[in-house]
């Protein structure tokens, strides 16, 4: 049976988007790669940083845009290198706060410089317009 797209364009950009998100992956997460975090994890410890250290597990779902299983089994592996804390809220005990531990800001201080410069050479091909317009894509492809 021969496989006819229904709209080739859309395959082919699925294709390209594909092997685009792989490369950035890829040269972005050596760094992270050495300290045994995955770039998702890097990401909960920079959104935690920016949110002053503690969010509610809800919450930081929302920033990420995923689910509770990932979430979950991202806090429990960064739990399980004493980056961050879990713990029940005082106001509402049936909610979940996280919070970054010394060791997790230390991580983030550290490799934050580094991963910046990373980020600047993945996207050194586009101009400013080009990365505005990525930008305006994969938001709405995200919606």
């Amino acid at each position: 049976m021969a496989l006819t797209p229904g709209d080739p364009l859309a395959h082919r950009a699925l294709e390209s988007l594909f092997r685009a998100e792989a490369n950035v992956r890829r040269r972005l997460a050596s760094d992270l790669d050495r300290e045994g975090l995955s770039p998702t994890g890097f990401f909960v410890l920079v959104v935690l940083q920016t949110a002053g250290g503690e969010l509610e597990l809800r919450a930081l779902r929302r920033r990420l845009q995923t689910s509770k299983a990932n979430a979950t089994e991202v806090i429990d592996t960064l739990v399980a290198h004493g980056l961050v804390t879990r713990h029940r809220l005082p106001e509402d005990r049936r909610a979940v706060g996280v919070r970054m531990t010394a060791l997790g800001a230390e991580v983030v201080d550290r490799l934050f410089p580094e991963h910046t410069e990373r980020v600047q050479r993945a996207f050194a091909v586009l101009d400013e317009d080009e990365k505005r317009s990525l930008a305006t894509i994969c938001r709405k492809l995200a919606a």
